[in-house]
């Protein structure tokens, strides 16, 4: 029999590969039966658990690791950690000798209680503010994007400098306050990217929130605050903000239910512009009826457009790779020119006041003339029309992003390239004004990938309705084949 010292040997390599995020050597460590238990007795898939850390929450130092045998072929192990966003955690593992090694048969994971992140929040309370008057969504909590205004409070946008020069605001933004006369109260502001203006989730100045999902990897932004005070539980609801899939990437990346609202179709009454041809508010959720709900306490006038029983893929419609990428570069013209004419003249009189991709991405903006946005615009006005025709009132079915969420450690570039892949899916709804709902579906060894359903123009609790009901009749996400054994 391997004595109990080895065992303590292979935790501790077992751990190495967690903290690495090493999947190849993780994979052999595991029983092909391991069963995967986190919180107050939740089941998950192996892969939603063990691939980063072995937990649902991010490593931080090994504290200590008791181990001791309990058969022949038995041994258990009881792993103490910190957590970097605050607190400690233990894990109990029993690890069964397959005759040649120990393979982890079974974890159990307590999840310490998160104190104040402020990766996550900028201001946060018990609550921050108390709901206005009782409604449908008494006793809800709300992390707001800091791109709203909230009473008492200046509008940060994710960029200190910014944050420092604007006054206090005097009154909520209507959606906040129309979220507080419906009963909600307001949890905290939450962080999102400098003026948001990216889709990775990183902000060089307060750091990067944690993806709940996949605690090595980035969380997805603008909104990428609201949606890891979410999916960690913090909050019931967040008030977002998606322009080119602020919404939809966090959702798909960590698992959420995500809504981007038919564009104009809920008041943009006190919030920080980037592109207002494009801004819409919309909400994140892990609960689906919450979602449907809370977007009708939103909505300017009621959601009536009916939509259709057709559901297409881009496979299904006459519109090419080509395209898809010539409707992402219209947008991403057409969004950098508005971006600069609603911030330009802050951050010329404020250098430096922004730092990494979010100043690459203001200097190219910089550089955008009149002329090369009237050619933008032109091209989205005939890829809209070509889209409205192949559509119309049917439901286009399609990934919410390209990919799983990149690592914390992925270069510029390889972020980069998975934001772009991911525009030409995003970019659909976001230029063509449509609504779209990004709910969980596919489960893969790198994270989660969401689904997206794009609607017609008003159609928004209908859309939500068909993506609860398509929820309900899937099973449960799975890992892709490759990936780690289900539990």
């Amino acid at each position: 029999m391997t004595a109990p010292d080895d065992l303590n040997a292979v935790v501790r390599r077992f751990w190495a590969a967690a903290a690495a995020d090493d999947h190849s050597a993780l994979h052999r460590f595991l029983c092909t039966d391991i069963t995967c238990v986190t919180g107050p007795g939740v089941l998950h898939g192996a892969a939603d658990t063990l691939r980063s850390g072995a937990l649902t929450h991010a490593i931080g130092s090994l504290l200590d690791v008791h181990t001791r045998s309990c058969a022949i072929d038995l041994g258990s192990a009881l792993v103490v950690y910190d957590v970097p966003e605050g607190g400690r955690a233990v894990q109990s593992q029993v690890w069964r000798h397959d005759g040649t090694t120990w393979r982890l048969a079974a974890v159990h994971t307590s999840t310490p209680r998160r104190g104040f992140d402020s990766t996550v929040w900028r201001v946060v309370g018990d609550p921050l503010i108390e709901a206005a008057a009782p409604g449908p969504l008494t006793g809800t909590t709300v992390a707001v994007k800091d791109v709203f205004a909230v009473a008492g409070f200046p509008t940060g946008g994710g960029v200190p400098a910014y944050e420092r020069s604007a006054p206090a605001s005097t009154e909520h933004a209507t959606a906040v306050a129309r979220l507080l006369n419906s009963g909600a109260h307001i949890r905290g502001i939450a962080r999102t990217d400098q003026f948001a203006y990216s889709m990775a989730g990183d902000n060089q100045h307060y750091g990067t929130p944690p993806n709940a999902a996949v605690p090595a990897a980035l969380p997805g932004g603008s909104s990428s605050g609201p949606a890891s005070a979410v999916a960690h539980g913090d909050a019931d609801l967040g008030l977002a903000t998606d322009t080119a899939g602020s919404i939809r990437t966090p959702a798909s990346y960590q698992g959420l239910w995500g809504l981007r609202s038919t564009h104009r179709s809920i008041s943009t009454r006190g919030l920080l512009a980037l592109a207002p041809d494009f801004d819409t508010i919309g909400l994140l959720s892990r609960d689906p009826d919450l979602l449907a709900l809370a977007t009708t306490t939103l909505l300017d006038a009621p959601s009536t457009t009916d939509i259709g029983s057709g559901m297409p893929t881009l496979d299904d419609l006459d519109i090419d790779d080509g395209e898809l990428a010539r409707l992402a570069e219209a947008f991403r013209v057409h969004q950098a020119f508005q971006a600069w004419s609603a911030h330009g003249d802050w951050i010329t009189a404020h250098p430096g006041a922004l730092e990494g991709s979010a100043a690459t991405r203001f200097a190219v903006a910089a550089a955008i003339d009149a002329d090369d946005d009237a050619r933008a615009r032109d091209e989205l006005a005939a890829l809209t029309a070509q889209f409205d025709e192949q559509l119309g009132d049917d439901v286009l079915d399609i990934p919410a992003a390209a990919t799983a969420a990149p690592r914390r450690w992925a270069s510029d570039a390889e972020v980069e390239k998975a934001r772009t892949a991911t525009l030409q899916l995003t970019a659909i709804a976001a230029a063509t004004g449509r609504p779209a709902v990004t709910f969980p579906d596919r489960e893969t060894s790198d994270g989660p990938i969401g689904r997206s359903l794009v609607g017609p123009r008003g159609s928004d609790t209908a859309l939500i309705a068909r993506a609860i009901e398509l929820a309900s009749a899937s099973p449960a996400a799975t890992p892709d084949q490759g990936g780690f054994s289900r539990c």
